[in-house]
C-alpha cells in the first residue's frame, strides 16, 4: 500500500483531533466555499468522521456577490454528494444593508446562515477551514489596526455562535499543505478573486506577506500564529480574573461601583467595562479601544464629564458613584 502523502495526512490528523470527544453518531457540518482550504477540510472530514463514529455533511454559502455564484454553490453541493457528505446544502444570503464594510457584512451573513443550518440539522459543530496562514494574517491586521490583546489572540480554535460550536481544525495546517492535499486527492479548488482584490484589507496583507517573509525570515508566519496562541492564553486568564472580580463591583441593578472598579488592575477593570457595554446591547464588533478608554475615564479620570455614547445607540454615564 502506498504511503499517505504528508499533506493529506496532516489534514486528516488535524480533523481527527478537532472531532475528538464529540458524541458518537452526531453530525458535523463543514463550511465549504470550494476553495483549497475548505475543500481539503471537507475531503479530510469525509474520510475521518465515519471512522470516528460521526456523520459529516457540508454547507456552502452563496453570498450572491459575484456572477456565477449560484452555479459554483451547486457544483460544491454536487461534489459533496459524490463524497458522501450528507446533508449537502447550498444557502443563499443577502449581504446588502448590513453593518460594516463588505468583508464584515459577508462574514456576519455567512455565520448566521451556518449557525441556522447547524441548528436545523441538529449538528454538533460546524468546521471552518482557516489555516495557520489565515491566523498569521489576522494577527498582522490586528497589529496594523492597533488592536488590543483580543485582536492579537487571533481566531480561536473553538467558539460558540448562537449556541453552535464552530471549530477550526486547520489552524496548525499551512495553506500550502491544503493546496498540496487537494492536488494529491485530485480535487480542483476554486480561487476566489476577492482573495487577491486590493480593495480588501486582508487581500492586501496576503499580498504583502511574501515580501515580509523575505525581509524578516521564513519563520514569520509560524511566529505570528504562535503569538496568537500565547496571547489567547493570557486573554483567557484575564477574562477569568475579570469574571471573578465582577461579584465585588456589580450592583443588583447591573451598574458597577466606581470605587471598587478603581481598585482593580487596568486589564481587569477595562474587561468589566467592556462586559457592561455588551450587556447593554452594544455590538461587540463595533466597540473600539477608544470607546473602552472613554468608559475607563469615567472611573480613573473623572472631572464631571458627560455620558459616553456607544455603538448601537447605548449611553453610559457616571452617577452617584456608579457606572451604568
Amino acid at each position: 500500500m502506498a504511503a499517505l502523502a504528508p499533506p493529506v495526512a496532516a489534514c486528516r490528523v488535524a480533523v481527527r483531533r478537532a472531532l475528538s470527544g464529540l458524541p458518537d453518531g452526531t453530525l458535523v457540518l463543514v463550511a465549504c466555499s470550494g476553495g483549497a482550504d475548505s475543500l481539503a477540510l471537507a475531503d479530510a472530514t469525509a474520510f475521518v468522521a465515519p471512522r470516528s463514529g460521526l456523520r459529516a455533511g457540508l454547507v456552502t454559502v452563496d453570498h450572491r456577490l459575484q456572477p456565477g455564484s449560484a452555479d459554483r454553490a451547486s457544483a460544491v453541493v454536487a461534489w459533496a454528494s459524490e463524497a458522501e457528505l450528507a446533508p449537502a446544502l447550498a444557502l443563499a444570503v443577502n449581504v446588502d444593508g448590513r453593518r460594516g464594510g463588505p468583508e464584515a457584512a459577508a462574514r456576519e451573513a455567512r455565520y448566521e446562515a451556518l449557525a441556522s443550518a447547524a441548528t436545523e440539522c441538529d449538528a454538533a459543530a460546524v468546521l471552518l477551514g482557516h489555516t495557520r496562514d489565515d491566523q498569521a494574517e489576522t494577527v498582522l491586521l490586528a497589529l496594523a489596526r492597533g488592536g488590543g490583546p483580543r485582536g492579537l489572540a487571533g481566531m480561536p480554535a473553538r467558539r460558540q455562535i448562537r449556541g453552535v460550536p464552530f471549530l477550526r481544525p486547520f489552524l496548525e495546517v499551512s495553506r500550502a499543505e491544503t493546496r498540496a492535499a487537494c492536488a494529491e486527492r485530485g480535487l480542483r479548488p476554486w480561487d476566489d478573486p476577492h482573495n487577491t482584490d486590493p480593495a480588501y484589507a486582508r487581500s492586501r496583507v496576503r499580498a504583502a506577506m511574501p515580501v515580509l517573509v523575505d525581509l524578516l525570515g521564513p519563520d514569520l508566519v509560524d511566529n505570528l500564529a504562535r503569538t496568537a496562541g500565547l496571547v489567547a492564553a493570557d486573554v483567557e486568564a484575564l477574562d477569568a480574573l475579570a469574571a471573578t472580580a465582577r461579584g465585588g463591583v456589580a450592583n443588583s441593578d447591573g451598574s458597577l461601583d466606581v470605587e471598587a472598579l478603581a481598585a482593580l488592575p487596568t486589564a481587569v477593570r477595562t474587561r468589566l467595562l467592556r462586559d457592561l457595554a455588551l450587556r447593554l446591547g452594544c455590538p461587540a464588533g463595533s466597540l473600539s479601544a477608544g470607546h473602552i478608554a472613554a468608559l475607563d475615564a469615567l472611573v480613573t479620570d473623572w472631572h464631571g464629564q458627560g455620558p459616553v455614547n456607544l455603538p448601537g445607540g447605548r449611553v453610559v454615564c457616571r452617577r452617584n458613584g456608579r457606572i451604568a
